[in-house]
């Protein structure tokens, strides 16, 4: 709860700072009360994953709660570091992009420790009103406009399933309380229809909210208008959070294997979708932003897989998973926000002989594309074999070929960029990488390969 309040007054805090005009304070002061906050949630782990409840039981602490907050707010930290200058040029006014940050991991926050769906719907309405307004902060844009508009109309769409799903569910078992929803569905002999029903209506919902095909389709156009260091926080801490929501729900209240039988497939066939439609769709983008949205699009497919295969060590398999990608898309998009900047579009001709002017950016971000990719010695790979494991566990061999296939797939358009670097020339200045993005891209690299090599830094934390 103090992590949640330190948040909170953090970013009411920034918007006093912003109403008194001191803009050079805005970013240290944001940065210092997140390393707060993080100190805080560290604050609550424990060694023996007891776990914590407050409000009679609507939100739930313990290390998987930790971890996963963890590596929201360190991600929050390392995308707000690419942030200076940038909001600047966009509006005078930059310290209500600062708090609405600071609102929607707010939010993020409640979405990964609730243990009642009022509180889960609470976390992500907060955190989806604060994302409306980012997608649309660039005023006198035309595509940030679009983005805006297409985002809330799709969002309040799918928040209307998830909220129907959540009714149908305490319809049926008499309770919002992830517990009391298992007892129920352990106690009766005879499940009601309409709790198959708000099953469905939720993983519609949650799937809306992560970005998984079929429902995706609002996803590229989005991320495409939405600044790049928005896009940046929507694609990497909103997914994690989307999927440790996920994870809560099916493993505390809807594990048993007769549920199993219901809801599993329906998840097999929306993986398959998204690796499908995420990894041929993004072959043929030319522009490095676009294929970073349809990609992460096949990410959400084998995210699904800790969830198909649900074990006692899915939670590991995505923490780790949703660390990988979101320091490997971490790089990517602090390396497009520089070449967007000076070079003024991001196709992929943009990044043509980067390699010899700017070796440092070209080996991120060529580390970036290789984890991204799977390729063993780099976080992603870890990331793949642990889905690919759970999933062969259970028996899914058809829709781990299928995976794999995808994979090698993805191999190509990932390989673009760094064909592109190293392998085609052209006439170009160097580009100038400021030292906070120098800073990020080095930390997100180390830490790719420094978990490639030695998974178990955090593949048994939770």
């Amino acid at each position: 709860m103090d992590v949640i309040i330190t948040i909170s007054l953090l970013a009411i805090l920034v918007l006093y700072l912003g109403l008194f005009k001191a803009s050079k304070a805005l970013l240290p002061v944001t940065i210092i009360g997140l390393l707060l906050s993080l100190g805080l949630t560290f604050n609550h782990w424990d060694w023996a994953n007891n776990a914590r409840t407050i409000f009679s039981g609507m939100l739930l602490f313990n290390n998987f709660s930790v971890a996963f907050s963890s590596i929201a707010i360190l991600s929050s930290i390392l995308i707000l570091l690419l942030s200076k200058d940038y909001f600047e040029r966009i509006s005078p006014n930059v310290a209500e992009y600062y708090s609405i940050i600071l609102f929607a991991l707010t939010g993020i926050i409640i979405i990964v420790s609730y243990h009642n769906l009022s509180m889960l719907f609470i976390g992500i309405e907060i955190m989806s009103v604060s994302l409306y307004i980012l997608t649309g902060i660039k005023k006198r844009d035309f595509g940030s406009n679009e983005a805006a508009l297409k985002y809330f109309l799709m969002g309040a769409f799918s928040t209307g399933f998830l909220l129907f799903g959540i009714t149908l569910l305490y319809g049926a078992s008499g309770s919002f309380d992830l517990t009391e929803i298992r007892s129920y569905v352990s106690g009766t002999s005879a499940i009601s229809p309409i709790f198959y029903a708000g099953i469905l209506l939720t993983i519609i919902g949650l799937c809306f909210k992560a970005g998984a095909a079929p429902f995706h389709f609002w996803t590229p156009d989005v991320y495409e208008g939405a600044p790049t260091l928005i896009t940046a926080f929507m694609s990497t801490v909103v997914k994690t959070a989307v999927f440790a929501a996920f994870l809560r729900l099916f493993y505390i209240s809807l594990s048993a294997s007769s549920l199993q039988d219901f809801w599993v497939p329906v998840l097999v066939v929306l993986a398959a979708i998204s690796l499908l439609i995420g990894n041929i769709t993004a072959v043929y983008q030319q522009h490095f932003k676009r294929m970073l949205a349809y990609s992460s699009i096949s990410h959400v497919g084998y995210m699904l897989f800790a969830l198909i295969a649900l074990t006692s060590s899915s939670d590991n398999a995505i923490f780790l998973y949703a660390g990988a990608y979101t320091i490997a898309s971490i790089i990517a998009f602090a390396a497009l926000m520089i070449v967007q900047k000076q070079v003024g579009n991001d196709n992929f001709d943009s990044f043509n002989g980067i390699a010899k002017k700017n070796p440092l950016l070209a080996i991120t971000l060529t580390v970036s594309m290789l984890s991204l990719a799977g390729i063993p010695l780099t976080a992603g790979f870890i990331g793949k074999f642990m889905m690919f494991t759970g999933a062969l566990s259970k028996y899914h061999n058809i829709l781990t070929i299928f995976a794999v296939v995808n994979a090698i797939v993805g191999i190509f358009y990932y390989f673009r960029v760094v064909i592109a670097m190293y392998f085609k020339d052209t006439e170009r200045n160097e580009l100038l990488v400021p030292a906070y993005f120098k800073f990020v891209l080095i930390v997100s690299t180390l830490a790719t390969i420094l978990i490639g090599i030695y998974p178990g830094f955090i593949a048994d934390l939770i």
